[in-house]
């Protein structure tokens, strides 16, 4: 079972393309590729776990390497700003996932990976956000304490499980805590770019040193990567909408009618992979 031979390339393009828009909005990318996929038929839904997962490996990569070119000013200029407690807060709001993932990452993919639990989660996730963003707008990032990166690490643990949205859960963790809009999406961008980098790095080294990836497989993941980079270069605008200080709700909004829509969509019979591919 290849990428090349058993998901078309358009589709490897269509899903690279995803990648971007939905990575930088609180609307969960991994929620996205799981449910797109099943909904329309397509036989990535069908593929071998382990193959998905590496294609999914490859979607981040690109996705890191455009947000580190896009946002290359935005990243030297936090780099010369970077003291002890931007060391402790990012530490601080790492660590609970980095242990999540170490003990129990396989066990959460397993378990909670089925279309309808996704949907699910995005349901779960939007109403948290919507309920979070009517909190009062009281406290700016340079107000970040300890317990603070803590919670919002509790966040990005939770932001394991497919659907809840790594973005969207550290946005609604913030605004919990009272802080701006603003503010809480520049808290959530400065930590979301160290824990991509590193969990692609991670899971890239993983992936290289494997030896049982199926004959082509790398065509799908060169054309999901390549995608993934261009639909993220090209969505940064997105993340300078956010930092006007919308509201969280249109996006609680649009999670809430994908995962309706998709619990409605997943009780009718799914095209076989052998029709799809026809």
């Amino acid at each position: 079972m290849t990428l090349r031979g058993e998901l078309p390339l358009s589709q490897a393009l269509a899903l690279g393309a995803l990648q971007g828009p939905t990575e930088l909005l609180p609307v969960s990318s991994s929620g996205h590729l799981v449910l797109v996929p099943r909904v329309l038929g397509w036989p990535y839904a069908d593929l071998d776990p382990e193959l998905r997962k590496s294609f999914e490996v490859a979607l981040h990569a690109g996705t890191a390497a455009a947000l580190l070119i896009g946002l290359r000013r935005e990243v030297a200029e936090y780099l010369r700003e970077f003291g002890p407690g931007n060391v402790v807060t990012l530490v601080l709001s790492f660590a609970p996932a980095a242990l999540v993932a170490s003990l129990y990452e396989r066990q959460i993919e397993r378990s909670v990976s089925d279309p309808r639990t996704v949907a699910f989660a995005l349901l779960a996730g939007s109403l948290v956000m919507a309920a979070a963003d009517g909190r009062p707008q009281e406290r700016d990032r340079n107000d970040t304490r300890p317990r603070d990166a803590i919670a919002i690490g509790v966040a990005q643990a939770c932001a394991l499980v497919p659907g809840i949205s790594r973005n969207g859960a550290t946005l609604t963790a913030a605004r919990l805590l009272r802080f701006r809009r603003r503010d809480a999406n520049v808290i959530s961008c400065q930590i979301a770019l160290p824990v991509i980098v590193g969990a692609v790095a991670l899971k890239g080294t993983r992936l290289l040193t494997r030896r049982d990836l199926p004959p082509g497989v790398g065509i799908g993941m060169t054309a999901g990567a390549g995608a993934a980079f261009a639909s993220t270069f090209f969505s940064l605008r997105l993340i300078t909408m956010l930092e006007r200080g919308r509201s969280l709700r249109p996006y609680a909004a649009y999670r809430s009618l994908l995962a309706l829509g998709a619990l409605v969509l997943l009780r009718r019979p799914v095209p076989s992979v052998a029709a799809a591919v026809e």
